[in-house]
């Protein structure tokens, strides 16, 4: 990925964030292009973005989880650009982060959401996505772990 690619995704990572922070995007001085280059290098994992007229509007990350059950795939980033939500394209990017998983063998996919981040759960929930029995979140956890048979998934 090239420098300007990592800055429009770590921007557009950024101004989905912040809709669901009310007090703006947490770590305001952390290096999100240098985290995006990092993990675009991992030789395991993947990024699909979805671009319109030249422009990223959608971008999902994912890879096998560190110490994860083989068959597994963690959606890492999953952001459509605020400006267009509603117009299908997150359905589309999930779609096409099935298929890819379902070609490379994943039987399970699993993913963190904010627990303020309503929208998100209601868009997973919508595609199969279920709480992980395996994983409850702690109580002090932000996060709340979720889980998509691959297989069965829409």
């Amino acid at each position: 990925m090239l420098a300007v690619e990592a800055g429009v995704v770590a921007d557009l990572h950024a101004r989905a964030r912040a809709t669901y922070y009310p007090d703006g995007v947490p770590e305001a001085g952390f290096d999100w292009v240098g985290a995006w280059r990092k993990a675009v290098r991992r030789e395991d994992g993947q990024v699909l973005c979805a671009v319109e007229r030249g422009t990223v509007v959608a971008i999902a990350s994912f890879r096998p989880p560190q110490d994860g059950p083989a068959g597994t795939v963690k959606l890492f980033q999953f952001h459509v650009d605020p400006g267009r939500w509603r117009a299908g394209i997150g359905t589309a990017l999930h779609t096409a982060c099935v298929e890819q998983w379902r070609a490379d063998g994943r039987a399970t996919a699993v993913l963190d959401v904010h627990a303020d981040n309503r929208r998100a759960q209601a868009f997973y929930a919508r595609r199969g996505w279920v709480p992980d029995p395996e994983h409850p979140p702690a109580p002090d956890d932000h996060h709340l772990a979720l889980r998509l048979d691959v297989r069965t998934a829409p």
